[in-house]
């Protein structure tokens, strides 16, 4: 597992007994990896992230599944005005410097292509893409890719 989501998950299990303790990891994070990652954020087993977790933020409210990808530089995170933010399923990989905002919820097995933006729900076993990103092709299985 790498570095930065051991120390998100000693933060999350310190948050129950010391939310100062828990700061204080979710900032050391910040400062070793550049990235944002709270302890209230539901990330799930299995789940990697690229390049040790460098420049990643994920909003405080996120649920991520297990078993996925997170590329450097993303961003999983809320809109204004909307008080939902996203979730993802299992087995998703997102690519690098890809953006996923708003109350959208990722289904299982799909892929988020490099620099995306997500701004729409994406059905499981989809691959998608660009700026709004759209849907390149469905019914696809992601070991054929990874």
């Amino acid at each position: 597992m790498q570095i930065a989501l051991k120390i998100h998950r000693l933060s999350k299990k310190l948050s129950t007994f010391s939310k100062i303790l828990s700061k204080v990891l979710d900032y050391l994070n910040y400062l070793i990896f550049n990235s944002s990652i709270p302890a209230t954020a539901k990330i799930g087993y299995g789940t990697k992230l690229s390049k040790g977790g460098i420049a990643i933020i994920i909003h405080e409210r996120a649920v991520i599944g297990e078993n996925c990808i997170i590329g450097s530089c993303v961003l999983i995170g809320g809109r204004s005005k909307i008080y939902n933010v996203p979730s993802i399923g299992d087995n998703v990989y997102i690519g690098s410097g890809a953006k996923i905002l708003g109350d959208i919820s990722i289904g299982s097995g799909s892929i988020i292509a490099p620099n995306s933006v997500v701004l729409k729900n994406v059905e499981k076993n989809t691959i998608v893409a660009g700026i709004p990103a759209i849907v390149k092709k469905e019914n696809i299985t992601i070991k054929d890719f990874i």
